[in-house]
């Protein structure tokens, strides 16, 4: 009997990863076994850079909002202590946001937690 690969399977499966490496630099786009790596470490990244990215805007908020707190004469800590206190719940995002764009705004926030 004769031996039976499944070439259609195999083929499809490696056309997938070529398709995927469109676009990289040198044999990274059209062999099968560097790409194969090439999109494996690429996926990795991938992952790792969604976890990052939440990592990094919060940083990024905390860094504005200490900023625009600072300017009032509170640091971040106490600002965000005395929102606690009274209880608003605004998130980083959000103030920061509103002390970038509406400057006003955050002004009259940080004077009715003072």
């Amino acid at each position: 009997m004769p031996r039976s690969v499944n070439a259609v399977a195999s083929r499809a499966r490696r056309k997938r990863i070529l398709k995927d490496a469109k676009g990289f630099y040198g044999k990274r786009k059209n062999v099968y076994t560097v790409a194969k790596n090439v999109l494996e470490k690429g996926l990795t990244y991938r992952f790792v850079g969604r976890k990052l990215k939440k990592r990094e805007y919060r940083t990024l908020w905390i860094a504005r909002i200490n900023a625009a707190v600072r300017a009032e004469g509170l640091t971040y800590s106490v600002f965000i202590h005395k929102l606690s206190e009274k209880g608003i719940t605004l998130d980083r995002k959000v103030l920061a946001d509103l002390a970038m764009n509406e400057p006003e705004t955050f002004k009259q926030l940080v004077a009715s937690v003072k």
